[in-house]
């Protein structure tokens, strides 16, 4: 589990994070979500240890964050940017090899176990047929299969995900997603995915996590939050939410 007690953090001498107190559990599917210059990235930078807390404190497994090398902490928490960029073009197999960074033997090269580890996670991933070929000239959904079997092959407990859905058509979101819920259910892995799309959320992830102006305003359940007045009062306009007969939960309907 990694959990959050307290947490400030901020840029230069701004705080965008303001007393945060969180748990991420160690399986299932979480979604953070909340309005754009909310802190959803600088919490994640934070729970990483790219960006120092100014106060509070973070646990991960019941040891104090700074505790922990930025080696162990890669053999933890997996994490999937944004934006992926790169001067150099790379193959699918050499890019999910990437992942295996953290296991990387003392002559700085891969071994049989991290070529058998890369294989299997691309046959899992359905994407052994594409291994020989440049990500970048991958479609969009199957460039996100490509950097999430990248984390996968880093065998970490944690993958934390930063808006991974935005640039992809509703075809491929929902191919991610359903992607995402399968791992967390079947590795028990816990994932955090920063999203913007409400009712995608609410129907693939267990929990959903509130943040506005760098305060988490409500944890729980997609039934428990999906609620009108709620999210009204999170992204200050009038929302209206009824219940998706299909996932059996709340959604947001427009006029």
């Amino acid at each position: 589990m990694i959990a959050a007690s307290g947490l400030c953090s901020g840029y230069w001498d701004k705080d965008v994070l303001h007393g945060i107190d969180l748990e991420l559990p160690s399986t299932g599917f979480t979604a953070l979500l909340g309005p754009n210059g909310s802190g959803k990235s600088t919490l994640l930078f934070v729970l990483m240890g790219y960006l120092k807390a100014r106060s509070g404190s973070i646990r991960i497994k019941g040891k104090d964050l700074g505790e922990y090398s930025q080696a162990e902490l890669a053999k933890i928490i997996a994490y999937i940017p944004q934006e992926i960029h790169s001067e150099f073009d790379y193959s699918v197999l050499d890019t999910v090899l990437m992942g295996r960074f953290p296991f990387i033997n003392f002559m700085g090269s891969y071994g049989d176990e991290d070529y058998q580890v890369a294989e299997e996670t691309l046959r899992q991933l359905d994407l052994l047929p594409l291994k020989h070929r440049f990500v970048q000239q991958l479609s969009g959904g199957e460039k996100q299969r490509v950097y999430i079997a990248r984390a996968l092959v880093q065998e970490t407990p944690f993958i934390f995900l930063d808006e991974s859905l935005s640039q992809l058509d509703i075809n491929y979101q929902l191919e991610i997603m359903r992607l995402l819920k399968k791992i967390s259910l079947d590795q028990h892995k816990s994932i955090l995915l920063i999203s913007h799309n409400l009712n995608l959320s609410a129907n693939y992830a267990d929990r959903l996590l509130f943040l506005k102006d760098g305060r988490l305003l409500y944890s729980g359940s997609p039934n428990e939050l999906m609620q009108a007045d709620k999210l009204s009062e999170i992204f200050s306009v009038n929302l209206s939410t009824s219940l998706n007969p299909l996932s059996q939960t709340y959604n947001i309907i427009y006029p």
